[in-house]
């Protein structure tokens, strides 16, 4: 697998049913092509410090913003190679920026120790938001099957669609296996359009015919919330349950808000 250190693009959200799925994937599939992986399970631990700053200043939506991550490519074992990436948004383009490690070394370096690794530009970015926020743990797990289509004009656009997305705020060890709580209702899928300038005109048209809508939705920010909710609930001695007909009516100015009802 061919591995990318930095990266620079526009990254459009969109959270789609299976309807709107079907009739997309119809188009899609004469003007992308899939990656050679096929379908991939990313597996990512999500670094914030004890009192969640980053993603607290993430859901208010400031103009620059950015989070620290752990990632690899299906479930790891020691040696399985890891990346350590810094994810920043400033005015609606995302940068990322990413070394790759052995898992058990990548889990060293985001402990501060840094001694047997390389200095690089990139491991120097790390180190000062390591150091900049003090302290930068594991707080989510997060997980989900992607499938990628690159355009066939030009490999600079590329579609991912994403399945299966599976959070936990415990057990925060990415060779422990994807398990936890699912972030969406059953048939939906969060599409992401990664764009170095525009969306290709045609896409834009057929999208809006489908009556498919941007979002701001975040992986790791409504892990959060539904963190959060659940603990409420739990204090309450409710159990609360995601209802899909208020999924489909909590889109709010094209932010998706999750909402819980009691059972």
């Amino acid at each position: 697998m061919a591995f990318g250190v930095t990266f620079k693009r526009y990254e459009k959200k969109y959270l789609i049913n299976s309807e709107q799925y079907e009739a997309l994937k119809i188009e899609i599939d004469k003007h992308f092509v899939p990656d050679e992986y096929g379908e991939t399970k990313i597996c990512n631990l999500y670094y914030d410090t004890p009192n969640y700053l980053t993603i607290r200043r993430s859901i208010e939506k400031p103009v620059f913003k950015e989070k620290l991550r752990l990632r690899t490519y299906g479930v790891p074992n020691d040696t399985t190679t890891a990346f350590c990436e810094v994810k920043r948004k400033f005015k609606s383009v995302v940068y990322k920026r990413r070394i790759h490690l052995p898992y058990v070394d990548a889990l060293k370096y985001l402990n501060k120790n840094y001694d047997k690794f390389d200095d690089t530009q990139i491991s120097r970015e790390i180190k000062y938001l390591l150091d900049f926020y003090g302290t930068l743990e594991p707080k989510f797990y997060i997980s989900y099957d992607r499938c990628a289509y690159f355009y066939k004009e030009t490999s600079d656009i590329r579609i991912t669609f994403d399945r299966n997305i599976t959070w936990r705020s415990n057990d925060l060890d990415l060779r422990l296996g994807s398990y936890g709580d699912q972030l969406l209702p059953q048939n939906y899928t969060l599409m992401e359009i990664k764009v170095p300038n525009t969306v290709p005109l045609w896409l834009s048209q057929l999208m809006s015919q489908l009556g498919i809508r941007a979002s701001s939705f975040s992986k790791v920010g409504n892990a959060y919330k539904k963190m959060l909710r659940s603990d409420y609930d739990i204090r309450l001695g409710h159990t609360v349950v995601l209802d899909e007909q208020l999924f489909e009516d909590a889109f709010d100015e094209n932010e998706y808000i999750a909402q819980g009802v009691d059972e």
